[in-house]
């Protein structure tokens, strides 16, 4: 039987869960969860003060109820699942190396950041900041995947190094700021200002997007390495169209303020045969 939480006393300022991760919660019986301590504003206050408790972990934690309050839910895991059945918090699998995480629901902002392993589904939509890097920080995500079926906020994948983020709807200004490399995949439109600074990588788009005079235009081709992210990302359940898939791309290099060796892919048409 799964760990299950449910959320019982809405938080009314943030709080601090980074103790309902996999790791923390393994081998505790209910009462040693019900004790474990959440940072609420200057307090420390035990979890059983806030969610119900039901069953063991045994691998998959499900959590039920509104915790866009609650942050750092799966903050460093490395294995297991986290289920959350609504909205979730900010910093959303902060540092995790692997396992899952999916949110039946919106999340705010700050997905995955310093994500280096696993992957987080996000069936709504997510706030700024997805898979991205702290202020001051070398580097954002560096590996995993983050999939957001709705749209994402400004500066997704800042300074992200590896790994996949994808997005079904639309993507806010400076997707792929100062982006070392990895992939970013957006079905819908994208901002401004899109992979500004970037100095490895890819960014893709299926709709025309405004791109920064630094870029400039390679070629028009097919590139084979797309069709297996978006193959993978139709099993995942993002609508791909089949065009997506057998399509022409524009090619656009950038950002030559940097090392120009970053590109823009953006459809163009379904490949002739």
């Amino acid at each position: 039987m799964s760990l299950s939480l449910e959320l019982y006393t809405a938080p009314r300022v943030p709080l601090e869960a980074e103790v309902i991760s996999p790791a923390a919660l393994k081998g505790l019986s209910a009462s040693g969860i019900a004790a474990l301590n959440l940072n609420y504003g200057n307090e420390l206050v035990p979890l059983g003060d806030f969610f119900r408790i039901k069953g063991s972990f045994n691998g998959e934690l499900h959590i039920a109820g509104d915790l866009s309050r609650v942050k750092l839910v799966g903050a460093r895991m490395s294995a297991g699942r986290i289920v959350i059945q609504g909205d979730a918090g900010m910093h959303l699998g902060l540092g995790m190396s692997g396992g899952e995480i999916e949110v039946r629901g919106n999340a705010a902002d700050w997905v995955g950041p310093e994500m280096s392993g696993g992957r987080i589904l996000v069936t709504g939509s997510a706030g700024h900041m997805v898979g991205a890097a702290y202020r001051g920080s070398p580097a954002g995500m560096q590996g995993g995947e983050i999939i957001v079926y709705g749209n994402v906020g400004n500066e997704t994948g800042n300074a992200m190094r590896r790994g996949l983020i994808a997005v079904g709807g639309d993507s806010g200004d400076f997707t792929g700021v100062n982006m070392l490399a990895g992939s970013i995949i957006v079905l819908g439109s994208l901002g401004a200002r899109t992979g500004a600074g970037m100095k490895r990588g890819t960014i893709v788009s299926m709709r025309d997007a405004p791109v920064l005079p630094t870029f400039s235009y390679a070629c028009t081709y097919h590139p084979l390495f797309l069709r297996f992210y978006l193959l993978h990302l139709a099993a995942l359940g993002l609508p791909i169209e089949p065009d997506y898939i057998d399509g022409r791309y524009q090619r656009l290099s950038g950002d030559s303020i940097e090392l120009n060796r970053g590109e823009i892919l953006i459809y163009e048409s379904r490949r002739s045969t």
